[in-house]
């Protein structure tokens, strides 16, 4: 968790329950709020002109969504929507400025959380540039994987459908079968029905 509930609720963060596929904002709107998830999972993503969905993220309970954009004057580049129903707490930009203005420890959670999201962005971009669609997912999933507290193989569920992976990396949802496919007879992962144990 970035902040801690009670503080946010202390300096004036309200709840917010969002319904599946409900936007909690949208590309070209202005940030106004800090929104960070208590339930539930948030996609940010944006489309091409073509209409295909191209997914940045996929963030669940105790993250953030958007925050980095809060700082600057620019507009959103991206949507955010709720993927089932969520809660979310949300405290208006002027009192999140003037939370963390005044709370230092709060300010270094922000940063390492910028921090980790650069580091998401930049590894997914590297990992995108690759033609070999196997290693694309395999970073992805190294990259969840790494939050998790079993570091041993197959000790991993990952939370995400072969659709959301093929929007992560920019593959065709096929692809994203046959290789996960190919990935479980290399031994990389293991298959139990739909779910992927990595």
């Amino acid at each position: 968790m970035i902040i801690d509930e009670n503080l946010l609720l202390e300096n004036g963060a309200v709840y917010k329950d969002y319904a599946d596929k409900e936007i909690i904002f949208h590309f070209g709107s202005i940030p106004q709020y800090y929104f960070q998830i208590v339930r539930g999972t948030v996609e940010v993503n944006t489309y091409h002109e073509d209409g295909k969905e191209f997914t940045f993220n996929i963030l669940s309970a105790g993250q953030s969504v958007g925050t980095s954009l809060l700082l600057g004057k620019r507009q959103y580049p991206m949507n955010a929507v709720a993927k089932g129903d969520s809660r979310l707490l949300i405290l208006p930009k002027d009192k999140f400025l003037k939370l963390i203005c005044e709370n230092h420890q709060i300010m270094l959670n922000i940063l390492r959380h910028l921090s980790d999201r650069l580091f998401y962005k930049y590894v997914m971009l590297f990992n995108n540039s690759n033609s070999d669609p196997s290693t694309k997912i395999r970073s992805l999933l190294d990259y969840y994987k790494e939050s998790s507290v079993s570091k041993e193989q197959y000790s991993y569920m990952v939370p995400l459908i072969r659709q959301q992976i093929a929007n992560l990396t920019g593959l065709r949802v096929e692809t994203v079968i046959r290789s996960i496919k190919k990935m479980e007879r290399e031994h990389i992962l293991k298959l139990i029905g739909r779910k992927i144990l990595y």
